[in-house]
């Protein structure tokens, strides 16, 4: 019932924004794309996978330093860098382009649920290869709160299950292998894919803004409303599916993780950098193109919106799973919030900015 009425609201809310004003089906909005394009790179995506680079050789030291010394303060470090090397990750997952496009880096670094059974199978034959696309419920992140949290809820009994060899061979391979992945987007972000990037300024399905605009827009829609809140809280299952929440296994690093996401696509939006205020954004392009057609420029009513859902999503408890077990509306009512961001970005930002979008929706948005 629940599902139906998000359904419902959604598609009405749909008709009304799309019965405003419009832009030309086909426009040219003289914005100069190369200097946005520029400012994402140098002030956002680059410096992102910057820290989080730093934060997965961080998470090798750590891994390392335990293997070598199994006790209970290098588990609390190697802890402590597994979810500082997520969090940062927040900020570079809606960036599927170029290198990151080319090896599923999204697919292999973060698919929750974890398949838990597939882990230890894995584990305890020794036979495993995380390069198939069959792996992406078995590595990543998920796989470490698993390996880290998911085994005991007793730190000597975790740390007598890790000093099995097979454990701690898989635990190394899985952070090698987020290292690996990471290290490679950097690299190329930073070897040459910028200018190309930079210089792929045009508008078109290809071009590089319309690539990452439908990019951020996916993030949001399926990864961050649908992946954190909208599955966990049954809207597409009719119940709630408590445990496929991202991080279960360590539990309270739950809603942080869904606020940085948020944020990270605020951020992304009205752009600003990692260090302070960019110049130019999705919103000042929304705006660019309203003055000169002289229609209503929703992106303030898209800032506002987030700040309502931001509001809704900070009253929930700090562990998602708790939350869903004991006042799953809350969840719902948050859900709904995001919801009506999804209707501003693909209807109205989308128009505005002549960018069609790219994926398929099978969730009856």
């Amino acid at each position: 019932m629940k599902f139906k009425i998000t359904f419902i609201i959604s598609f009405i809310l749909l008709v009304v924004f799309s019965c405003g004003d419009s832009v030309p089906e086909s426009h040219n909005d003289n914005y100069n794309r190369g200097d946005l394009l520029t400012t994402w790179a140098d002030e956002i995506i680059i410096p992102s996978f910057e820290i989080y680079h730093n934060d997965l050789e961080q998470l090798v030291i750590a891994k390392d330093e335990f293997i070598a010394d199994q006790k209970n303060l290098t588990l609390s470090t190697l802890r402590g860098a597994y979810i500082d090397a997520l969090m940062s990750w927040q900020r570079v997952s809606m960036f599927e382009i170029g290198k990151a496009e080319e090896i599923n880096l999204r697919s292999y670094t973060n698919i929750f649920p974890t398949d838990a059974s597939q882990i230890v199978r894995n584990i305890e034959s020794g036979s495993y290869n995380l390069v198939l696309p069959s792996s992406y419920a078995a590595q990543g992140f998920p796989a470490l709160d698993y390996i880290l949290y998911g085994l005991s809820n007793d730190n000597g009994e975790t740390l007598d299950i890790l000093s099995n060899q097979n454990y701690t061979t898989y635990l190394s391979d899985i952070v090698d292998r987020l290292e690996e992945l990471g290290s490679a987007v950097h690299t190329d972000w930073k070897s040459g894919y910028r200018e190309s990037f930079i210089s792929n300024d045009g508008s078109s399905a290809t071009a590089s803004v319309d690539k990452v605009v439908n990019d951020f827009l996916f993030y949001y829609e399926k990864f961050l409303r649908a992946g954190k809140i909208g599955i966990p809280a049954g809207i597409f299952s009719g119940s709630p599916i408590a445990n496929s929440v991202e991080a279960p296994y360590s539990g309270i690093y739950t809603k942080e993780l869904f606020l940085e996401g948020l944020s990270a696509c605020q951020d992304f939006f009205n752009g600003v950098s990692h260090n302070g205020a960019a110049i130019h954004s999705l919103k000042d392009y929304m705006q660019n193109v309203s003055n000169n057609y002289g229609i209503d420029d929703a992106s303030d009513q898209i800032v506002l919106r987030w700040s309502l859902a931001t509001q809704k999503s900070e009253a929930l408890s700090a562990n998602l799973m708790d939350q869903i077990k004991t006042d799953n509306l809350k969840m719902l009512e948050t859900y709904d919030a995001l919801q009506e961001i999804v209707l501003l970005l693909k209807v109205d930002m989308m128009k505005t900015l002549n960018i069609q979008v790219d994926y398929i929706d099978a969730d009856g948005d």
